[in-house]
């Protein structure tokens, strides 16, 4: 099992995560992209900040990979979370699940996905801009 976990300030490479995914197993390749929405609420989205204690977030991520490879037969999972402040339209979360079959692959990727939306909840504020007062 090849997979990645990674807490990262820096953009990633969709491309080479999903390269490094594929091998002879390997029949299909789920991926999920989450990025920085311009709007909540009605409110325009400043930026997106998330600040999560990195060690205590990996030992998270990891309980998520195991549990996941425990649940569904799939070969290899990456999970890299962005943190710091972030713009709109950045990444802030890429889930990389290969499987032989596609039905356990995007069951797994689903999985991961709202295990990582519960562990970061806590981390994660949306900076929404201020309303201009008129004068």
């Amino acid at each position: 099992m090849i997979t990645m976990l990674k807490i990262t300030y820096e953009d990633f490479s969709i491309e080479e995560i999903i390269q490094e995914t594929k091998a002879k197993e390997i029949g299909a390749i789920v991926s999920f992209i989450g990025v920085v929405r311009g709007k909540s609420n009605s409110k325009d989205v400043d930026k997106f900040e998330i600040k999560p204690p990195e060690e205590m977030a990996l030992h998270q991520m990891k309980k998520i990979r195991a549990e996941t490879f425990q649940k569904f037969d799939v070969k290899r999972i990456s999970i890299v979370q962005r943190i710091g402040s972030l713009k709109v339209s950045e990444n802030i979360l890429l889930i990389v699940v290969g499987a032989p079959h596609r039905d356990e692959a995007f069951k797994a990727c689903r999985h991961v996905l709202e295990q990582m939306k519960k562990m970061v909840k806590h981390w994660e504020k949306e900076i929404c801009m201020r309303e201009k007062s008129v004068d």
